[in-house]
């Protein structure tokens, strides 16, 4: 009983300790106007989050601006190794894909490594839902933008569809969240979008008929 209590104890200690201690910005040796600029974007999506505690507020703002930074440092590293590469007169043409293959790797496993970390940083501070509204917000909210067209545009979807259309989204957004760009995020949102698409035409849905009598509904809704 005495180490159940003592166990409550440290545990109690530790989260208030881990709260008490603001998550240090990594913003050394950047150029101010980019960290700036990501520190503004990642502030509007904490807005979102009505966070009473402003240090858990500005831990979380800064979990999430490192994790931008990141994100740039992997594909900056890359881009200076693809231009090292072009640049580059001494290997062959064939030693040359074989080592590019090799950097798209290496940015691809370092994506990878540092993925399930950011979740896991926010979660000191975050719920689980809150934890999805900050993935949302790195996302545009395509998830439930698109989700719910899905649903507007098809009201016969059953619910094994709807969980399948819903599944493929949030898989969409994990791979979002990483990209380097708003029209790289964009892209994988578009390449899911088809995978949803063709895998309700195989289960019978007319597509292009289920977007016209959708159009006709919004157009008597107006």
């Amino acid at each position: 009983m005495k180490i159940v209590k003592l166990f409550v104890i440290y545990y109690v200690v530790f989260v208030f300790s881990s709260f008490a201690t603001v998550v240090d910005l990594d913003s050394v040796n950047r150029d101010p106007t980019y960290v700036g600029t990501i520190i503004a974007r990642s502030q509007k999506i904490v807005d979102q989050l009505n966070l009473s505690n402003p240090q858990v507020a500005l831990s979380v703002r800064n979990t999430i601006a490192n994790r931008y930074f990141e994100l740039n440092d992997i594909y900056e590293n890359r881009d200076q190794a693809l231009n090292a590469l072009k640049n580059n007169s001494i290997l062959s043409d064939e030693q040359k894909n074989a080592e590019k293959e090799r950097i798209l790797n290496e940015k691809d496993a370092a994506l990878y490594r540092t993925h399930f970390a950011f979740p896991a940083n926010l979660s000191l501070f975050l719920d689980r839902d809150q934890i999805d509204a900050v993935k949302d917000g790195m996302t545009y909210g395509v998830v439930r933008v698109t989700y719910d067209a899905f649903i507007e545009m098809i009201p016969s979807l059953t619910e094994e569809e709807k969980k399948r259309i819903y599944a493929w989204l949030l898989e969409a957004r994990e791979y979002a969240m990483d990209a380097e760009s708003s029209n790289k995020k964009h892209e994988i949102f578009g390449k899911y979008k088809g995978r949803i698409n063709n895998y309700l035409s195989r289960r019978g849905y007319n597509l292009t008929q289920e977007r016209i009598e959708w159009e006709k509904r919004m157009k008597v809704g107006k």
